[in-house]
C-alpha cells in the first residue's frame, strides 16, 4: 500500500497565516477548541482575532487529487457550527478553506449548497483559498 502524502495542508496554512496577519489579526495555529460532535478532540488549524477581540474558527482542507474529502466537508461544518453554538458568542464565525484542484463539488460548497441541508450552517462560510486570501488580507472577516 503506497501512503498518501498528508503535509500539503502544511503548505495551505503557510499561504492563509500571512494574510490573516497582513490584515490584522492575531494568529494561534493547531488550537484545541473543545471536543467534536463525535466525542474526540477539535483541533483547530487557526483562529484568528481582530482588534476588537472578535474571534473567527478557521479550518484548511487541501485536495489536490480526486478522494473523499467532499464527503468530509458537511462533518466539519456541523463540527465548527457546534463550537461556534458552545461558546456562547465567544467565537464569532467560522470559515472552512477548500484548497487545492481536486475538488469535485467545490462550488456547490462555496456557493451555499449545505446551507439547506444543515441548520446552523450559516455560522460556517466555505471559501476557496483565494477568496479567503483576499477577504483575510482586507481585514474583512
Amino acid at each position: 500500500m503506497v501512503s498518501r502524502n498528508t503535509t500539503t495542508g502544511k503548505v495551505l496554512e503557510q499561504m492563509v497565516l500571512p494574510a490573516l496577519k497582513r490584515g490584522g489579526y492575531k494568529v494561534s495555529t493547531q488550537v484545541n477548541i473543545g471536543n467534536r460532535i463525535s466525542g474526540g478532540k477539535h483541533i483547530i488549524d487557526a483562529i484568528a482575532k481582530d482588534a476588537n477581540e472578535g474571534v473567527y474558527l478557521i479550518s484548511l482542507k487541501w485536495q489536490q487529487v480526486g478522494g473523499t474529502a467532499e464527503q468530509k466537508v458537511p462533518f466539519e461544518v456541523m463540527c465548527l457550527a457546534d463550537s461556534i453554538l458552545k461558546s456562547k458568542a465567544k467565537h464569532k464565525k467560522a470559515y472552512l478553506i477548500l484548497g487545492g484542484e481536486g475538488w469535485t463539488l467545490r462550488n456547490f460548497f462555496v456557493n451555499g449548497g449545505l446551507n439547506k441541508h444543515l441548520k446552523y450552517g450559516n455560522l460556517v462560510q466555505i471559501f476557496t483559498l483565494e477568496s479567503f486570501i483576499a477577504k483575510a488580507n482586507k481585514g474583512a472577516l
